[in-house]
């Protein structure tokens, strides 16, 4: 159901309502984030039993490179990078500035991020946020054994690591942050950095990576499964079709995508409807969990929960990446990747991962949820105007139950 607006959301904060609509200004719309020729994958296509992660950054920003050196924070809005900020992403699902003390959100990825720590103190400084550093005990970097070193070789998922360490802190500042980093993105490498996130006292783990799924990678279901730890992947980009993993796990919560804009003179403020690259599917080889009842799947359904996701509405993410890669400095990024690690900071403000062993919650706190009812994800898919591909009242595959009005729905 949507929740009803309350009197004091009948205004947008007006920094967030002035930088969106500035980071908005660059925006071609029309354009689709799962065809247009503005916007680039980060990872290209992972061979059987491999995953890929699912950033996407816009190329048409500043040529494609974003913004070089820090930007300081000041009273002018041009001084901030194009794309959402802390700002708008908490005006936009009514999240609190604090919370999420005693928090540790874990994020997973493929291969070393050499300057992850120091990208990710220019993105906190540009945004006002405090710093987040080894030396304070805010942020650790391990290899998927828990050891400081030897770190893998850089595999070229910097900026997914950037995009995923940038959202968490937008929305959960407080939080500490562990950056788990996998020998190589393989199903199995990939499962064992997330049994090591929760050893090394992670409370929510974001996984924005993807592999379809198979009898073959099932296997790994039990990784991501860890009483008291709240496991949150992204649903795919990749539209209506076989579901990915880990998303299909039975215990993982799986974050669909949104297209997020301004809506001036609305109860909220903002616009959501279901993001054309947005993955969904029924699966296959998971059986349907007892808290979910759609009608027309009769395996575990994707996506349960959604937020913003679709490149042309993404976030400002900050990353040098040393090895030439055009998403260096300040860019763009949205996909599924960005929902993940924003879903996560939600549940870390909220402070009881312990309620997330699956999803299930989400099913039955609808009240907290704003509904999307909306937009599709089917195109060149044929799945009949059905539930699983479009979004509408009530549950819907591309945006599950729908997006965080608050924290009372966690």
């Amino acid at each position: 159901m949507t929740a009803r607006p309350k009197s004091p959301r009948r205004y947008v904060n007006a920094l967030a309502a002035a930088a969106a609509a500035a980071a908005l200004a660059l925006v071609p719309t029309g354009s689709s984030a799962a065809t247009g020729p503005h916007v680039r994958e980060v990872c290209g296509s992972a061979k059987p039993g491999f995953a890929r992660c699912l950033a996407q950054v816009r190329t048409d920003v500043h040529g494609g490179r974003g913004v070089r050196g820090p930007h300081a924070r000041t009273a002018s809005l041009a001084a901030l990078p194009p794309g959402y900020g802390p700002a708008e992403l908490r005006a936009a699902y009514h999240l609190p500035a604090d919370g999420g003390a005693g928090q540790t959100i874990a994020v997973v990825e493929a291969g070393d991020a050499p300057r992850a720590e120091a990208d990710l103190a220019v993105y906190r400084t540009t945004f006002g946020l405090p710093p987040c550093t080894t030396a304070n005990g805010c942020f650790r970097k391990a290899d998927q054994r828990g050891d400081a070193a030897p770190l893998p070789p850089d595999l070229g998922w910097s900026v997914e690591a950037a995009l995923d360490l940038d959202a968490a802190s937008a929305l959960c500042p407080a939080c500490h942050l562990l950056l788990v980093e996998a020998d190589q993105a393989a199903g199995a490498t990939l499962a064992a950095s997330v049994d090591t996130a929760a050893a090394l006292g992670a409370t929510e783990i974001s996984n924005s990576y993807a592999a379809a799924e198979s009898n073959q990678n099932a296997a790994f279901a039990a990784d991501y499964a860890h009483p008291g730890v709240a496991v949150i992947a992204s649903s795919g980009d990749a539209g209506y079709g076989i579901p990915s993993v880990p998303a299909a796990y039975r215990s993982v919560i799986t974050a669909g995508g949104t297209t997020l804009t301004p809506a001036p003179g609305t109860a909220r403020g903002w616009s959501e409807s279901a993001w054309q690259g947005a993955g969904s599917g029924c699966s296959a080889w998971v059986d349907k969990p007892a808290w979910q009842h759609d009608a027309n799947c009769p395996g575990r359904m994707t996506a349960d929960v959604s937020m913003d996701a679709d490149p042309d509405t993404g976030l400002a993410v900050y990353n040098t990446d040393e090895t030439g890669d055009p998403g260096g400095g300040w860019s763009v990024v949205g996909g599924t990747s960005a929902s993940s690690p924003m879903l996560a900071a939600v549940i870390a403000l909220a402070g009881h991962p312990a309620r997330f062993g699956d999803a299930s919650r989400l099913y039955t706190a609808t009240a907290g949820l704003t509904d999307v009812t909306s937009g599709s994800n089917a195109a060149g898919t044929d799945c009949g105007g059905d539930y699983q591909c479009t979004a509408g009242p009530g549950y819907d595959g591309p945006t599950g139950n729908g997006t965080p009005d608050g924290l009372t729905a966690f």
